[in-house]
């Protein structure tokens, strides 16, 4: 059964996605920047716990097609071309699969 998609009218934000790719000799390896073009973008802080264990307050949530594959420790650019405009840091993703709602896809950024 294919999971049912959030209306494209919901998702009217674009992002810039650089895939974490792993550690390299001079830390992190991000790839090529991927442009996502049905997300929806909210700033609102909340704690939320890492893919470690820890307490860390995320500034952004980003909601998309459960089809993306953002991993953790990607960096994500949100509100560009906006005085808003800025670079985060993937703390969690999270797949919600309903056969009967929305399913999506679920960030949330520092």
């Amino acid at each position: 059964m294919n999971p049912v998609q959030i209306p494209a009218v919901l998702l009217p934000h674009t992002i810039t996605v650089r895939p974490y790719l792993g550690t390299g000799p001079y830390g992190d390896i991000h790839g090529d920047p991927v442009v996502i073009r049905r997300t929806f973008v909210e700033d609102r802080r909340r704690l939320v716990r890492s893919t470690s264990g820890e307490e860390v307050v995320s500034e952004t949530t980003v909601r998309t097609r459960p089809s993306e594959h953002i991993p953790v420790g990607s960096l994500v650019t949100v509100w560009a071309g906006t005085p808003q405009q800025r670079i985060a840091l993937v703390i969690t993703t999270n797949l919600f699969d309903h056969p009967s709602s929305w399913s999506h896809v679920e960030l949330s950024l520092t």
